[in-house]
């Protein structure tokens, strides 16, 4: 139980002001100043702008000056002709992503966790690293040239087996998969980086008594690695759930082209196209559009952290 004079001294800090408490600690309310402006501006103030989705917005009259249409271009979207089409390509695209790249961070996280060799394992590292810090563009660029009917390297040994040239870029069933296998190239190193600072709080410990136990690599990695960054890839695993209706933007765009436009035309890139790149922009149906996204994420993202909170016990909130 605490002492009296305990209680008298936490009732006594907790009377300070916020003014003194600022002066005391100015350089950390400084230091978080910086990220709440960012914040405010860049996230919180265009929000602002979300009810022209509701007007037949004009430039000329401004937002407020625009007349209300209610929920006329919701329902416009939903009955669209495009409406399934863009909902099929979209979720099946990050689907595919969520299920083919998710577990490679962990398994690579895992494996350069048990690797003895302290070399091999930077090396590794550096390696798996280094195509996070190559721009959309220029991986996209080099699909391009790998893929090119006529100097590309992947044609170059089909025709070793007989096989004419083929034009992948613009076969829309691989679409898919350059997008996902070519992503999952580039972000497989640097998304590990959280599961291994999650297993530096694995005790070595642990480790010791298994190997006394007889406990081989493979199960120590199961019983004791794993479930230490699982809480972490619950967390992860919720936060891609919320982006379900959200998929890499530029790299879609930059893939696009009108032969697998049937298959990589998502709703990020439709938005873009109606609202920015038309010679008509529909301003108040695009961001109708990104609203309504933008509503289904924060729903599936409240579900799948209730189920994680039931299930897993770990949790956002």
């Amino acid at each position: 139980m605490p002492s009296a004079a305990h209680k008298r001294t936490r009732v006594a800090k907790s009377r300070v002001g916020l003014g003194l408490r600022i002066r005391r600690n100015w350089q950390l309310y400084a230091m978080l100043a910086l990220p709440l402006i960012w914040l405010a501006i860049f996230a919180y103030w265009p929000m602002y702008g979300v009810i022209i989705a509701f007007k037949d917005y004009n430039v000329v009259s401004g937002i407020w000056g625009s007349p209300w249409a209610g929920m006329k271009y919701f329902e416009r979207f939903v009955e669209s002709y495009q409406f399934w089409r863009l909902i099929k390509n979209t979720v099946y695209l990050h689907v595919y992503e969520l299920v083919a790249t998710f577990p490679l961070p962990i398994i690579l996280a895992l494996c350069l966790n048990t690797v003895r060799k302290k070399w091999f394992s930077r090396t590794t590292q550096l390696i798996t690293y280094a195509p996070h810090f190559i721009s959309t563009v220029v991986v996209v660029g080099l699909l391009v040239v790998l893929t090119s009917p006529n100097t590309g390297v992947t044609n170059k040994l089909i025709g070793l087996f007989g096989f004419g040239p083929t034009d992948v870029m613009g076969d829309s069933g691989m679409f898919r998969h350059l997008y996902v296998w070519s992503g999952a190239w580039q972000t497989m190193g640097f998304a590990a980086i959280i599961y291994l600072a999650a297993l530096t709080s694995v005790p070595p410990e642990l480790h010791e008594a298994a190997i006394v136990d007889g406990a081989s690599r493979l199960r120590r990695m199961w019983h004791i690695d794993l479930p230490a960054i699982v809480p972490v890839a619950v967390i992860l695993l919720i936060l891609d759930i919320g982006r379900i209706l959200s998929v890499g933007f530029e790299k879609v765009l930059l893939m696009q082209n009108s032969l697998n436009l049937d298959v990589a035309e998502v709703i990020d890139t439709y938005v873009y196209k109606i609202g920015l790149a038309s010679s008509v922009p529909q301003f108040s149906y695009a961001t109708a559009i990104g609203l309504f996204r933008s509503v289904i994420g924060l729903v599936l993202l409240v579900l799948a952290n209730t189920f994680a909170r039931r299930f897993a016990k770990s949790s956002l909130w």
